[in-house]
């Protein structure tokens, strides 16, 4: 008689890690509008210094807990390779400076949008830098997005700022984080560090000039300190996504986050959508929904390969 075979328990594949990363990392980054509005009357400048500075210290603590400074060590030691997490840490920061400007100006539509537009920026990107190939279906999708920028561009009589620049900061961060040869925690870690400087830099300017509004209203205070972790948890679970899938499939996973965000805008803040709105929403959801059926007949057609 046979010996009987027990099943061997296996860890989850870097693709199902991957993918509930990316799922935690937009979920909790959708809802960040409604974070971000309790921040009445304090300029979008002043909460981006915080974060900044906050989310570099709730790092640290978690490195220091874990005991993972060995390869931010090693990081710190070689120049050569700081060349990229620098590049990742001022799009974040340019990228979390926007974004908290749409909010306290209630355009989150606007940044809806330029998120729904991100994951066509990472295909384009994926194309151009990593020389992933793009399927027919994919560069009809890009296109059709070109086409909603233009419409937005002839209806307003201007670019629309909000979203290009959130679309290709973030797209662009995607594509250098992928690259950093560094584990999500200790690459984020370091990219806070980068900037702490200018952050704290920025902070003693307020103090000096009694335009601080920390240590002033205790809610205040204590919104501004929550705004590190805040900020850092999704991230952290971003970079861990970054790194064990492929540029198109963070795309993918990227509509759960201006999903949530659109129905904040409407429901919660009452943003207006006009007919120019929704025909570029419209060419954008297209455009997506051409990209999802490119993507999931590749991935059927990887799996009947190696079935």
């Amino acid at each position: 008689m046979p010996p009987t075979s027990h099943p061997r328990h296996t860890p989850f594949s870097d693709a199902t890690q991957g993918t509930l990363f990316g799922l935690g990392a937009y979920t909790m980054w959708g809802c960040f509008p409604l974070f971000f509005a309790l921040f009445e009357g304090v300029p979008a400048w002043e909460i981006l210094a915080h974060r900044i500075v906050w989310s570099c210290l709730f790092l640290l603590g978690l490195i220091a807990i874990l005991g993972r400074f060995a390869p931010v060590r090693q990081a710190l030691g070689e120049p050569r390779r700081l060349g990229r997490v620098l590049g990742c840490a001022l799009l974040i920061a340019l990228n979390w400076g926007i974004y908290i400007y749409a909010v306290e100006s209630r355009q989150v539509l606007q940044a809806s949008l330029g998120y729904f537009l991100t994951p066509l920026v990472n295909v384009g990107l994926g194309m151009l830098v990593l020389r992933e190939r793009m399927a027919p279906l994919q560069g009809l999708a890009v296109g059709l997005a070109c086409v909603a920028i233009v419409i937005q561009l002839v209806g307003l009589g201007e670019l629309p700022w909000i979203t290009l620049l959130l679309a290709f900061s973030f797209g662009t961060y995607g594509l250098l984080r992928k690259q950093v040869p560094l584990d999500g925690l200790s690459g984020l870690f370091v990219e806070t560090l980068l900037l702490l400087p200018m952050a704290l830099l920025a902070l003693a300017w307020l103090a000096h000039i009694d335009a601080t509004h920390f240590l002033g209203e205790a809610r205040h205070t204590w919104l501004l300190v929550a705004s590190g972790v805040i900020t850092a948890l999704p991230l952290l679970a971003f970079a861990g996504a970054a790194r064990r899938l492929r540029l198109a499939t963070l795309g993918f996973l990227m509509y759960i986050n201006p999903t949530i965000q659109f129905f904040i805008a409407l429901l919660v803040f009452g943003e207006a959508v006009g007919p120019l709105q929704l025909a570029t929403f419209a060419l954008i959801w297209i455009g997506l929904a051409l990209y999802s059926w490119s993507a999931w007949q590749g991935r059927e057609r990887a799996e009947t390969r190696t079935a």
